[in-house]
């Protein structure tokens, strides 16, 4: 597992309450909602490689 590094960041007080009604809808915690979006929009923009899949049901040859 990546090492993870504990930072500090000012967001906007309605940015971050849609954040987290996201997280909430999604199951998710906050922390993992916004590495979700900011994974989800360097990948977008070509400035990080996509994650391998982790394999799991259906996944792989012969699941069809």
């Amino acid at each position: 597992m990546a090492e993870r590094r504990p930072f500090l960041i000012r967001v906007d007080r309605d940015v971050l309450a849609a954040v987290q009604r996201w997280a909430d809808d999604d199951l998710r915690s906050l922390n993992a909602q916004i590495e979700f979006l900011l994974r989800r929009a360097l990948q977008g923009e070509g400035r990080l490689k996509p994650a391998p899949r982790r394999g799991g049901r259906g996944e792989g040859p012969g699941s069809a």
